[in-house]
């Protein structure tokens, strides 16, 4: 990512403060990317909650070691999966665990209404390697929203859930159901265009 986003400033400046031992700081890192990490490796650990959480504790251990090497050249949650991902080959090669594919874009929050857009009736080959490389972006864009937004888009788009059912899972009442879904939407747009720079034509409605 060459241009410096405001996302990339507040996480340098978070990283430095973790780094030099604000208890706060940290506390703040914790609560906000245990969760995501522990989300993006449960589909990896072969959707094992205990193994996914012992390899996020783990990566956080390394993290906080590791958190003064941080420079903001990537999102520092694309940062964390990075190392993520590397201590969850090495925990596996070590307990000589199979590793299994990562899950069929397909079946990723929100990645079916992002297809839908692009299906049409053209089958031609640059038509497949564009649909793949869109698959790709959102996929990863996903990966960087919060829980939250995240389920919300896989209620609504991937399991077909109205708003109230949406809801009722969350706790909340419709309306509150409408105002996480038109964030989450946001968010998901917002995050596409900081990550790839165009504009994502699909979640719109």
């Amino acid at each position: 990512m060459n241009e410096e986003t405001p996302q990339i400033v507040q996480d340098r400046l978070l990283a430095a403060r973790v780094a030099g031992g604000d208890q706060e700081a940290f506390d703040a890192f914790f609560k906000e990317y245990f969760p995501r990490l522990f989300r993006f490796t449960l589909s990896r650990a072969n959707n094992d909650p205990d193994l996914a959480e012992e390899i996020v504790q783990r990566t956080m251990c390394i993290v906080v070691r590791k958190m003064g090497t941080y420079r903001g050249e990537a999102l520092l949650f694309t940062w964390l999966c990075q190392i993520c991902r590397n201590e969850t080959v090495a925990l596996f090669r070590q307990r000589r665990i199979e590793m299994s594919e990562d899950l069929p874009i397909e079946d990723h929050p929100a990645v079916q209404a992002a297809l839908e857009s692009l299906h049409a009736s053209d089958d031609r080959p640059e038509s497949a390697q564009r649909r793949d490389e869109i698959a790709h972006f959102v996929k990863t864009t996903l990966e960087h929203l919060p829980t939250k937004y995240a389920t919300a888009l896989e209620m609504k788009y991937v399991q077909g859930c109205s708003v109230a059912e949406i809801g009722e899972a969350m706790g909340v009442g419709t309306k509150a159901a409408e105002s996480i879904l038109s964030r989450a939407r946001a968010a998901f747009k917002e995050g596409f265009r900081s990550l790839w720079d165009f504009e994502p034509g699909f979640i719109v409605d």
